[in-house]
């Protein structure tokens, strides 16, 4: 039974399921996050990421649950069930959307690496905001043998956790 269990929920050993970088730039560990939220990892483990670019993409092919209007912040529950929460920056909610641009919507089924939102990152830093971009595995506990990979340069859709 718990065999066929596994299988359902994606636990068979040898089957990794991998979360990707959404953007380039230097991978972090997420208690190196300028935020206790994500420092404590009260939403969930994950990896953040310094990006270099703007272009935010699918780190994950599955189904947008949310994408905040400000277009800060997107959730994608993947198909293989995974409930991530992509961050593009600290506290840029108060931005109200101002230098983002969404490009999905809530109920999207999405690819990993298409684009979830363009970010005027420059911009963004210059209204004195951190750029740091915490990738977040909302359900953690459904994946007991999650790694994190951070300390490196990543390009977008280079494997960063695998679950």
């Amino acid at each position: 039974m718990f065999g066929s269990l596994k299988k359902l929920f994606g636990g068979e050993s040898g089957e990794k399921k991998q979360i990707l970088a959404p953007v380039s730039g230097r991978a972090i560990p997420m208690k190196e996050v300028a935020d206790p939220t994500f420092s404590q990892e009260i939403l969930g483990k994950g990896v953040a990421i310094v990006p270099t670019e703007g272009v935010i993409v699918a780190p994950a092919s599955g189904e947008v649950a949310v994408m905040f209007e400000t277009g800060h912040a997107v959730s994608i529950k993947t198909d293989f069930g995974a409930e991530l929460i992509v961050h593009v920056g600290l506290d840029t909610v108060n931005l109200k959307g101002q230098y983002f641009k969404p490009h999905v919507s809530q109920g999207d089924k999405v690819k990993a690496g298409d684009v979830l939102v363009e970010v005027e990152l420059d911009k963004v830093k210059e209204a004195g905001y951190d750029v740091t971009t915490p990738v977040i595995i909302c359900n953690t506990p459904s994946f007991p043998d999650m790694v994190c990979h951070s300390g490196m340069e990543v390009k977008a859709l280079d494997q960063i956790i695998e679950l």
